[in-house]
Parts: structure tokens; sequence; C-alpha cells
């Protein structure tokens, strides 16, 4: 058995959740065209005959503007210690940007390996491609470039081929059939608010956060509640809709991808709750998840 732990870093939106996805080919991160979806550290499990390689899905590393976003930055640099390996994700159709720069610069100070991982390649063509791949080569050690589409799953076999070079584990860390370490209730939350994202597109803010309260289940039935936490009354008068017309969607669209998760039918209940300044509150952050209580 050989196993490790790999860190996957990288800006906004490039294209990290759809990768982890991609590899463990099941979904394990919540998705979406707009940067910032992943909040939380999240664990994707890849199982082979002989190996197991637990990726560590990070949120995306930006210049804060409040309390969240500091702390999801420092979660998300605490990340390239302590692992086997790094995954340097970037979206080869945006090019070099001054956030790549300032976490590679970050990244000097450690020891661990760093593969580049060149993502949505679809979206451009080789000549481009071989550019790029010029110029990072001269910004820092990788000590591997692989080109990938998490989305068309371009590549990510021979990706999978190369971080196992570097595995150095012989510990089965999960069980064979695990692919996340994420709690049934954690990815409840995240379900309802990748479909609040894909209903509301772009009236909301991405600063909205689910928090599950309720996980009950019975025999054929699970009863869930999900709190819907935003910071401005106008923004939840945006999620409910008239009549609660769009709460009631994205009610129904979450618990049809939720059973299908649980198998079983579920009842699921959804309050939206207006809390001012919520990102700012190391009160709320801690309850809802985003910082330890220690």
């Amino acid at each position: 058995m050989r196993s490790g732990f790999v860190s996957i870093i990288g800006r906004p939106n490039v294209g990290k959740s759809t990768l982890v996805n991609s590899i463990i080919n099941k979904k394990v991160a919540i998705t979406s065209d707009v940067a910032g979806t992943t909040r939380n550290i999240i664990q994707g499990i890849y199982n082979e005959p002989g190996y197991q390689i637990v990726f560590v899905d990070t949120p995306g590393i930006h210049k804060p503007i409040n309390k969240l976003g500091r702390v999801l930055n420092k979660e998300a640099l605490s990340l390239t210690k302590d692992v086997d390996l790094i995954l340097f994700v970037v979206d080869v159709s945006a090019g070099i940007g001054r956030g790549d720069l300032f976490i590679l610069e970050t990244l000097k100070s450690s020891d661990v390996p760093v593969i580049l991982v060149l993502n949505k390649i679809d979206e451009i063509n080789n000549a481009k491609l071989l550019k790029i791949i010029d110029e990072y080569k001269d910004i820092y050690p990788f000590v591997e470039i692989v080109p990938t589409s998490g989305l068309t799953h371009d590549n990510i076999p021979h990706l999978i081929e190369v971080i196992k070079k570097y595995l150095r584990d012989e510990v089965q860390y999960f069980p064979e059939d695990y692919y996340t370490s994420s709690s049934l209730k954690f990815m409840v939350s995240e379900i309802v608010r990748e479909k609040l994202l894909q209903v509301t597109e772009e009236e909301i803010p991405h600063s909205i956060t689910c928090y599950t309260t309720l996980y009950e289940e019975k025999e054929i039935l699970v009863n869930i509640c999900v709190d819907i936490i935003v910071d401005r009354e106008s923004i939840k008068k945006i999620i409910i809709g008239k009549n609660g017309s769009r709460l009631k969607q994205v009610g129904t669209i979450s618990r049809m991808e939720i059973e299908e998760l649980v198998g079983k039918k579920v009842y699921l209940e959804l309050y939206v709750k207006a809390i001012k300044n919520w990102k700012e509150k190391e009160k709320y952050l801690i309850e809802l998840g985003f910082v330890d209580n220690e």
C-alpha cells in the first residue's frame, strides 16, 4: 500500500473543485462559475488497488476583504505543510496573475514538492499552452508540469500516475469504500449552497453560507433543516423570492440531489437568516465551522 496527502492550492476559480471531482470520479466539492465557491477544507479520497491518495481541496487564496477571507487564506496556506505533495493549479486561459506569484512566493519556504497543474486546457490551443509552460518554468522549480482539464477529464489518469511517484506512506488512512471525509451534514449544506448559487446567478453576492441544523435519519426518511445565512435583509428577500417561489425551487432541486446522496426520501426545510456582518464576527465563524473553537 502506498498512500499520501496531496494539497490542492491556487487562486479562486481556477477549477480546483472540478479537478478534485474529476480525480475522485464523484462529487465531493460543489462547483460554481463564480470565484470563491470552496469555503472549507474538503478531503477527497482516491482509491485503487495498492494506492490511496487523500486530496485536500482548499479555499482559493486571494486578497482578503474581511475576517472570513483572512481565515480562509490562513486555512489554505496551512495546508502547504505536513503534506506529501502540493498541486498548484492555475487557469491557463487566464494567464499568470499577481495572485499566482503571491502563492508561489509563499511556497518558497516549503520543502514539499510542487506539481504545476495547468487546468482548463480545453479552453486554449497547443501553441498557447506551450508558451505558458515556458513562462511558468522560469518562475518556480516545479518537480512536474501536468496540463489537465477537470471539466473534460483530459490527462487526469496521467496526473494520478505522476502523483503516485511522490507517495511515501504505507498506511491506509480510510476504508477503501470512502471517497470523502466530509460529513453528510456538511455535504447537505454544501448542496443547498450550490443550488442557491445556480438559481440566483449574479443576483446575490457570494457571501451566503449554509449550515445544517438538523439531520435526523429514520427508517425510510431523513429529516433535514438547513439555515441559509446572509448579511442583508435585501438578500434574504431575493433568496426567498415572490411568495417563497425561489426558496421552494432551491429546496426542490436540493432535495433531489440529497436523496441520491443518502439513498432515502428526504424531508428538507430551509430557513433564511440575515445576520449583519457575519463574516466579521468570530462567534458566527466558529458556529459555522470556519474557525476552531480552541
